[in-house]
Formats: C-alpha cells, structure tokens, sequence
C-alpha cells in the first residue's frame, strides 16, 4: 500500500473546460429534474420512495421487467452487462443527480443491462406509473428526455471507437479524466480528487484484465501522474492524462 504525501504534491486547477471535451465521453442525466416545473415534479414523486443502499447491492438486473426508475440522491452507481463467461462490462457510471433504468421504460422492453451501486448510496425510487404519467403531461421532461437520449448515444458511438481503436494505456487514461470529473462534485479548488474505485470495476470500464490496470497506474505513477492510497487514486497531472488519452 502507497501513501501520498500531500505536502509533496501540486494539484492542478480542477476544471478542464477548454482543453478536453469531457461532454463527449460522459453521460449526463443531472439536468432532467433541475428545475422541473413544479407540478411536473409532484407527479413525478407522488409515490417516490427513498432507499440506503449497501457497496455492491444490485438495483435491477439484466433482462428484468421495469416497475420504476431510479434517482440517485448520494452516490455511485456502476451500469454493467455480463458476458456469458461471466466476465463483467461496465457501460458507465453514474453519479448524483443522475436518474437511471427509464430507458427500458421508455422502449417497454426488460433492463438491457444491470445496476449496482458502488459505494454505500442514496436512491429514490419512482414509480413506473408516475413516471410515465408524467411524460404525459410535461413537455420540459419529454424535451429534456429525448436530449439526454440523444447525447448518451453519441457518447456510446465515441465509446466504441474507443475499444476498437485505442491501446490499454490510452483508455486508462481517458477513463481517470472521466472519472475524475464525477468525483470532483462539490469539492473546493485545488483540493485532491480521490477516486475511489476497485481496480476490478477499473478494469471492467477500460475492458482490459485487472493486472493490465495495476502495470498501467504503476507506470502512471512512477511518471508522477498520479498517486495511490490503498484502492483511492489521487490524480496530480489531469494534463498529463489528457495527453496519454490522445483523444484527438
């Protein structure tokens, strides 16, 4: 285990605006109940009940009916499909403010994929009926729904070409900046990022095996990238990473 010393370390302005285009490689949700007119917002929640989740507990499962859709209050959560090997693949995560699991909803379908949280969370639950009571009655959220739709598949498009087309080392490095970004919430400038993920969840998002992950950080870190401490990942040079990334 590898303890950073913080006194040694001088960590960069936090935002990337402006020198990596951050929106093209995260979904974002977190706008779809900001500021929802506020009788839109009592029918959403009419019924909405709220739940502590336990690191690992599993919100809905692959190939299940939907009876509702999930906001998330406080916390992590890992969206993942599994391979019939086994082997675990993470489609995103998903952060505060995010809701999650209406897009079987919305094409009547079971879930395409399953959801567990990755640390202890906060999520509130809301209705099937709700939900789609109203998208009956709320043009904000039908516009706001079809736009988050429309983005997450652009970033699923950049995602593929991702896999196909870049090296272990370039994906790990494009994964910590998007990481990074959903760990910074709330946090004062120039105060560390923390990211706190296993590197089995690490690796399942940058699709390589885990001892790929654990030699690509250990180079990262002996290039003064980054540090460690214990399954944290404290990031010092995002532009570094932005570099290795090549996103261009």
């Amino acid at each position: 285990m590898s303890f950073i010393n913080l006194k040694d370390v001088t960590f960069e302005v936090m935002s990337i605006k402006g020198i990596f285009p951050i929106d093209k490689w995260d979904f974002k949700s977190e706008s779809i109940l900001v500021d929802l007119p506020g009788e839109d917002y009592e029918l959403l929640t009419a019924h909405q009940s709220e739940q502590i989740y336990k690191k690992g507990e599993i919100l809905f499962k692959e190939g299940a009916y939907p009876s509702g859709i999930f906001y998330i209050t406080k916390g992590k959560v890992k969206k993942y499909k599994v391979d019939n090997e086994g082997r675990e693949q993470i489609v995103y995560l998903a952060n505060t403010g995010q809701l999650i699991g209406y897009h079987a909803i919305l094409s009547e379908d079971r879930y395409p994929d399953s959801a567990a949280v990755i640390e202890e969370s906060t999520i509130a639950f809301i209705p099937k009926e709700d939900f789609l009571n109203t998208l009956e009655h709320s043009p904000v959220l039908n516009t706001r729904l079809l736009k988050t739709l429309s983005h997450e598949f652009a970033v699923l498009a950049n995602s593929l070409t991702m896999f196909a087309q870049r090296t272990v080392r370039e994906r790990l490095a494009l994964q910590l900046i998007v990481i990074r970004e959903k760990y910074k919430v709330n946090l004062m400038e120039g105060m560390p990022i923390e990211i706190n993920i296993s590197r089995e969840d690490l690796a399942s998002l940058v699709g390589t095996a885990r001892e790929n992950v654990v030699r690509t950080l250990t180079e990262f870190k002996e290039a003064g990238i980054l540090e460690t401490k214990g399954r944290k990942i404290i990031i010092g040079n995002v532009n570094k990473l932005i570099e290795i990334a090549n996103y261009k």
